[in-house]
């Protein structure tokens, strides 16, 4: 049985708060951190997204200490929190950089014990460590490539999260087959499935660009949103060693496709972008 291609995505099927974060982190930083509201407006707009709903999101974000209003020059404006700013910077390497564990690396665990009466904290824990793409070894027991340590333990530092719990980093000695303990650990035919999604969405998009030009303003419009798609996925499937996952894992596959959208649209989408920033023509 065959299936048809799936229609390029529309921004309107992606979640408007996650887009503006990420117009944020590709094109603010790189501006000192702030960007004009009439820029926003227009770089939302140019996506088909405007009106209510993106004042609407920005209040949200605001709202979340990820934003804050700022004036600069007597121009309204929007920078990011120093706190979200630590958290792009973090997420750089995940999202850009094809990093792999491999089974020499060992593993990280986790074990907390969180108080009954802070119920809310144990939901914050296990919520951050998922978000990291930790898998759950046993009860109680989260577990991930050991190279995660670190930005594990910034992001529990962060969270106040750093006093519940515990970190080990280990070697699988024994007993029982560690590539299929893996496949109970992860979810691995739902991230699969993401992946093939991404594939099946994105691909058409790398054969256009291939078959003839593309201009800065489409390359935005395809980028933000692809960008903005992707950079979930490396955080659910936090780098696993290649050697434990099903043969020909389609989050490799997944990977060099963004790679190479990544090399095609990320600096004429970053062209039109400062076009906007920038006033000009």
């Amino acid at each position: 049985m065959t299936t048809e291609p799936a229609a390029e995505p529309s921004v309107r099927d992606t979640r408007l708060g996650p887009l503006i974060l990420t117009i944020f982190a590709l094109y603010a930083r790189n501006e000192g951190n702030w960007l004009s509201v009439a820029a926003l407006v227009q770089l939302m707009s140019d996506l088909g997204l405007g009106g209510g709903a993106v004042r609407s999101s920005i209040s949200r974000l605001k709202r979340r200490g990820v934003l804050r209003s700022e004036r600069r020059d007597n121009a309204a404006g929007y920078t990011l929190e120093s706190a979200t700013l630590e958290i792009l910077a973090e997420g750089d390497s995940r999202i850009f950089e094809s990093g792999r564990a491999h089974i020499e690396d060992g593993w990280l665990l986790i074990v907390f014990s969180v108080p009954e009466s802070e119920r809310e904290r144990r939901h914050e824990l296990r919520a951050s460590l998922t978000r990291l793409g930790f898998g759950t070894a046993a009860p109680g027991v989260w577990i991930a490539p050991a190279n995660l340590a670190v930005e594990t333990r910034r992001t529990l530092e962060r969270r106040g999260l750093a006093t519940y719990a515990d970190m080990f980093a280990g070697h699988h000695f024994a007993f029982g087959d560690l590539r299929s303990k893996v496949s109970t650990w992860w979810d691995l035919d739902e991230l699969a499935v993401s992946h093939t999604d991404f594939l099946r969405q994105y691909s058409p998009v790398l054969e256009r660009i291939s078959a003839g030009e593309t201009t800065p303003l489409d390359a935005y419009q395809t980028y933000v949103p692809m960008l903005t798609q992707w950079r979930r996925l490396p955080y659910r499937e936090p780098g696993l060693p290649l050697q434990l996952l099903p043969p020909g894992w389609s989050g490799e596959t997944a990977r060099m496709l963004f790679d190479d959208l990544n090399r095609a649209l990320g600096a004429p989408a970053r062209d039109y972008a400062n076009s906007v920033i920038h006033g000009e023509d």
